[in-house]
């Protein structure tokens, strides 16, 4: 295996994806949109794309999330691995002829998401489910949004789960590529360095993330097992 890894900005790296593919001997190699151009060609079997505050129809002021949408739709279209966080999410469900467009409020901070049927059904989202200590099913279960645009669900796609203010929270598409809107790949000091400008009440993001994060690190890393088993 070997992954593909396109940065919207510097600030929204791969996180604990990277953490996690270097652990386990995958190979990866990560391109920073803002500073170089995407590959003209691209080896690898398997595509992330990350987040970024820019909105995925923003092609005047970002140019290459053209390209984005095109590589995205192309992986799809070939069956390999995909897999989008927040932005990167938002590029697939373009990818895949959906509209985009702002949310009704930005969801910041820690809030559950909820399981959908086919999402209790799926496998990759099973091992997300299950907590990583007590290895039983949670349905419902804290993540960490940033975000303030959604998705309608793209043709053809599995929708795997919702939260109360966003409805289009993850989907799958065919048996390879999964969209996350979400942050899954936070460390616990991005969630800090991420949200020191933003209007939040941050006492109570750092208890949140105090409380929840080690938990989450866990049910991030079974699904990393599971997404990028060679």
């Amino acid at each position: 295996m070997s992954v593909l890894i396109l940065k919207n900005v510097p600030a929204e790296g791969p996180g604990t994806i990277e953490d996690y593919l270097r652990e386990s001997g995958i190979g990866f190699r990560v391109i920073d949109l803002q500073s170089e151009s995407l590959p003209a060609t691209q080896n690898e079997d398997t595509l992330v794309i990350m987040g970024g505050p820019m909105s995925v129809n923003d092609v005047d002021a970002y140019p290459f999330i053209t390209a984005e949408v095109a590589l995205a739709a192309d992986f799809m279209r070939k069956g390999k691995k995909v897999f989008g966080v927040c932005l990167g999410a938002q590029i697939m469900a373009k990818a895949l002829g959906a509209n985009v467009y702002p949310g009704p409020e930005k969801e910041i901070g820690w809030y559950d998401i909820e399981l959908m049927e086919e999402g209790i059904r799926d496998h990759l989202m099973s091992k997300l489910a299950v907590h990583p200590r007590a290895g039983d099913f949670w349905k419902r279960f804290k993540v960490f949004h940033w975000h303030g645009e959604t998705f309608d669900l793209p043709k053809g796609a599995v929708w795997l789960a919702k939260s109360a203010l966003y409805p289009h929270q993850a989907f799958r598409y065919g048996n390879n590529s999964y969209a996350f809107q979400f942050h899954i790949e936070v460390r616990k000091e991005t969630v800090y360095e991420w949200l020191k400008e933003e209007p939040v009440d941050l006492e109570k993001v750092g208890k949140d993330t105090e409380a929840f994060y080690d938990d989450y690190h866990g049910r991030a890393v079974n699904f990393y097992r599971a997404f990028f088993r060679k």
